[in-house]
């Protein structure tokens, strides 16, 4: 039986999220990339770090008290890829400047010369692909401040059941 499971629900519920959420988006992030070709520009990475922290600390929160730190900090990075994910859109969308043009993917198998002169230039300003007119940044902003928002909420209901 987890720590938490006998008297918290809610709480195993939000490290459940917290862990799994993060480990979900970056499997898309890697299948769209070398799955389908959908190489990511700089904001694009930018947005996969935080999750990584995630990732950490939310597995963290299975090992090493205090478990609800680790938790609600997890919630913490989650919340910060999706507001990265936010500017990201607004930039795709023109509804702002972005603070970087573009980036290239540059493959290392290749000599670097080469691979820097054919390498594709992934624009921060052009949505490579969407889904119902939104785009992959647009949808990492709506799953990852829900999650954020959904963990801090099932983290505050189990410390008003304590």
């Amino acid at each position: 039986m987890n720590h938490l499971e006998a008297e918290k629900p809610g709480e195993i519920f939000a490290q459940h999220l917290a862990l799994s959420v993060p480990a979900l988006l970056l499997g898309g992030a890697y299948l769209s990339q070398y799955g389908f070709g959908l190489y990511p520009c700089e904001m694009c990475w930018w947005q996969r770090y935080p999750h990584f922290v995630a990732l950490g600390l939310a597995f963290f929160s299975f090992l090493a008290p205090p478990h609800r730190l680790w938790i609600a900090l997890a919630g913490l990075a989650i919340f910060v890829s999706g507001a990265i994910g936010g500017f990201h859109a607004g930039v795709e969308y023109g509804w702002w400047e972005g603070l970087s043009a573009c980036s290239s993917a540059v493959p290392t198998d290749v000599d670097p010369m080469e691979a820097i002169m054919n390498a594709p230039i992934i624009r921060c300003d052009a949505a490579p692909w969407d889904l119902f007119g939104i785009s992959l940044a647009g949808w990492n902003f709506i799953v990852s401040c829900g999650t954020a928002v959904l963990v801090w909420s099932l983290m505050a209901k189990s410390n008003k059941k304590a």
